[in-house]
């Protein structure tokens, strides 16, 4: 997706008399993109992805009070919240623990 400063370089070149191919071996953009862009009147607009929520998230306070009040390993957290219906890998709590296990 072009972002509005290439959208309005486009329109310049194309202002100035320039082919749909010329525009093309000039900026790098297929022919096909052109055309698109040049046949919008209205710029591009980037559309912003919701995030969504990882697998750990319902149990990071879990882990956060886990490590504060013992100094367990991140096997044995992985084991304990695998109980409580965790369906990650082992991976993403011992990146998080490494992370947040206190000094």
């Amino acid at each position: 997706m072009l972002d509005l400063e290439d959208y309005r370089i486009l329109r310049e070149l194309h202002n100035q008399g320039l082919s749909i191919s010329e525009i093309s071996r000039s900026t790098g953009y297929s022919r096909g993109t052109v055309r698109k862009y040049l046949k919008s009147d209205v710029p591009p607009e980037v559309k912003r992805r919701t995030p969504k929520p990882g697998k750990l998230d319902g149990y990071k306070d879990y882990i956060n009070q886990r490590l504060t009040n013992y100094p367990l390993t991140a096997t044995r957290i992985y084991h304990e919240i695998q109980e409580m219906g965790f369906t990650g890998k082992y991976t993403i709590v011992k990146d998080y623990v490494r992370e947040n296990r206190p000094k």
